[in-house]
């Protein structure tokens, strides 16, 4: 083979190995984004039950205008997308609702978001975490106890 021909061989395992990489790195960044938006929808879910639970009568199983005795059953606690734990803040007027997503982060923490939770709002913020703590397995209570926003 002449030389021209070898430098063209060498060019395009070149040219291929750099376009493999780039797709692994696009599928990465969509499964990223992906899990960051499955995980909001479970927690708009969550957050919807909860304020569902706030305006039920305690007389009807619900929490009379408190967020008090909220859990999670151990169906709420996790699924495909990630880890949720609920935590009820003092007064029993909010709780604050935090995911770990399944997707791994290049830098080793994993996608996370939190959902504050009062009886007519919650608000979803994004972020990321290495790990969910869990306080009573039996009630799906925990937090992130190294949560950064971003």
């Amino acid at each position: 083979m002449g030389q021209q021909q070898l430098l063209l061989i060498v060019l395009g395992v070149i040219i291929v190995g750099i376009a493999i990489a780039v797709g692994i790195s696009m599928f990465k960044s969509s499964a990223v984004d992906a899990n960051r938006s499955a995980i909001s929808t479970d927690l708009s879910n969550l957050a919807a039950k909860a304020q569902r639970y706030y305006r039920t009568p305690v007389e009807l199983g619900g929490g009379g205008n408190s967020f008090a005795n909220f859990a999670l059953s151990p169906l709420d606690t996790g699924n495909a997308n990630g880890s949720y734990r609920v935590e009820i803040l003092t007064g029993d007027q909010k709780i604050v609702i935090h995911a770990l997503g399944k997707e791994k982060l290049p830098d080793g923490r994993f996608v996370a978001a939190v959902d504050c939770v009062d009886a007519d709002k919650s608000r979803i913020y994004q972020g990321t975490a290495t790990s969910i703590q869990t306080d009573d397995d039996t009630k799906g209570y925990g937090k992130l106890p190294d949560f950064q926003p971003q």
